[in-house]
């Protein structure tokens, strides 16, 4: 009998997968995965079986890892967790009576966060600013109400060629809730090779500096810089 893992692969490099999710594609006889993700752990899958598409074939590659894995050990891969904007769901949504079982991983937002300090100390949300699935006023509502209860805001997929405007639209969104000197990161590439880390403030935020390998996490009305750091203080008592 054959076994899918939904596999997490965290941001891209090899020391920051999870030795879970190591194991699991160690497993598996076969691989299943975005071309780009597939070249990321190259390392670990020599002379698997792989299974590759390119962008915007997720239900292709999910329908296939679910029909191998109905007498192959299969593992279908996702950058960071795949439960966050990954595979996991589509997955899950599709399974009949194939065994699955969901490996997380490191999220973008959590290895950016760690490239700037501890922003993501209180409470915080992730909003991707991806139109392909949600209808743009629902994720412009989604800024504002984040924005208005003070949350500490990761943005996914925050910068393309497409929708340049985005970004600075729900930046200026933001700005009606916080302080112009409210810290915001930048990390591009977090944890892997081209690696770019800069923190800078509401008022100085300049988007062309932005793009799809970019997290973007805006601070709350207590986050602070401190050094070459940004911390959102969880309320101890010093």
């Amino acid at each position: 009998m054959g076994k899918l893992y939904v596999v997490g692969i965290g941001p891209g490099g090899l020391n920051d997968m999870t030795l879970k999710a190591k194991k699991a594609i160690e497993e598996s006889e076969i691989i299943v995965g975005y071309t780009k993700y597939i070249s990321m752990i190259e390392e670990l899958i020599l002379g698997k079986e792989v299974f590759q598409t390119g962008m915007k074939q997720e239900v292709d590659r999910c329908k296939k890892a679910l029909e191998l894995s109905q007498n192959k050990v299969v593992s279908i891969i996702s950058t960071g967790d795949a439960g966050i904007y990954g595979m996991a769901g589509l997955i899950l949504e599709m399974k009949k009576d194939e065994i699955v079982e969901v490996i997380p991983g490191v999220t973008s937002s959590i290895a950016a966060a760690a490239c700037l300090g501890s922003p993501l100390m209180h409470d915080n949300c992730l909003i991707s600013l991806s139109d392909l699935m949600t209808p743009y006023n629902l994720i412009k509502k989604r800024v504002l109400l984040a924005a208005e209860g003070d949350f500490v805001i990761s943005f996914y997929n925050p910068r393309s060629k497409g929708r340049p405007n985005y970004l600075r639209e729900c930046i200026d969104i933001i700005r009606e809730y916080r302080e112009d000197t409210t810290p915001v990161g930048i990390v591009k590439n977090a944890m892997r090779q081209g690696e770019e880390v800069s923190i800078t403030t509401l008022q100085n935020f300049d988007e062309t500096k932005v793009d799809m390998m970019s997290m973007v996490i805006i601070g709350n009305s207590n986050t602070f810089i401190k050094g070459n750091m940004m911390i959102t203080p969880r309320g101890y008592k010093l």
